[in-house]
């Protein structure tokens, strides 16, 4: 099956090495490419992509908005940060967002082309690690105290065991890890981890972990 990308960033030179790079490929297509956040809403919406390659510093429409509007108008499209720096605060804005994951612009052709196949395939692409790093050097834009009733009941829909495998994955453990620390089969843990995804209406990796800093079961060192 073709994984049918969207190019979004106001460098043309940039649009059109992404675009040189998944057109070598037999399973990628460059459908369209964007210049700023409101055409590439327009564009999700026209052409259905399966992932969406987002810039976040943009002109007029930024990559943060350009993201919420598209996970929320295009069920179906992945979007994929792209940042210059990554501890870029605009990356984790753009998690909070419903971005499947961020990757660097730096990043060699094959990084980009396995972070597109992998979120194409319905997964996160933000190592457990990086993403702890970037929440760490951004906890600040946090709240003080859970952002409110709705997190605090939801939170209260997991089990025990369910809310220590959160709490690891939040810490930046991988599914070895914490299998590791918390005595348990790995598949078990791919299980634990599958249901809290569903009962806390969390899309990927990602989500649970801002979701573990936001509700304070995980807390910045």
């Amino acid at each position: 099956m073709t994984i049918r990308v969207l190019l979004v960033d106001d460098e043309p030179l940039l649009r059109m090495a992404f675009s040189m790079v998944l057109e070598a490929q037999a399973d990628m297509e460059a459908v369209g490419e964007a210049g700023d956040g409101a055409q590439a809403v327009r564009l999700a919406r026209e052409l259905g992509p399966d992932v969406v390659l987002m810039d976040v510093r943009m002109p007029g429409t930024d990559g943060i908005e350009a993201t919420e509007r598209i996970v929320t108008q295009c069920p179906g499209a992945k979007v994929l940060i792209l940042t210059t720096f990554d501890l870029d605060e605009y990356a984790f804005a753009g998690l909070r967002a419903g971005a499947s994951g961020f990757l660097l612009k730096n990043a060699l052709p094959e990084e980009l082309l396995a972070a597109i196949r992998c979120v194409a395939a319905g997964d996160a692409v933000v190592a457990p690690r990086i993403t702890r790093r970037l929440l760490e050097n951004f906890a600040h834009q946090l709240p003080a105290q859970s952002t409110g009733a709705r997190e605090d009941e939801r939170l209260a829909r997991i089990t025990a065991r369910e809310r220590e495998v959160l709490t690891q994955v939040g810490r930046g453990l991988s599914n070895a890890e914490i299998a590791e620390t918390l005595h348990l089969a790995e598949a078990t843990v791919k299980t634990h981890l599958s249901r809290i995804l569903v009962k806390l209406e969390l899309r990927d990796r990602v989500q649970a972990v801002v979701f573990a800093y936001e509700t304070r079961l995980v807390r910045p060192s």
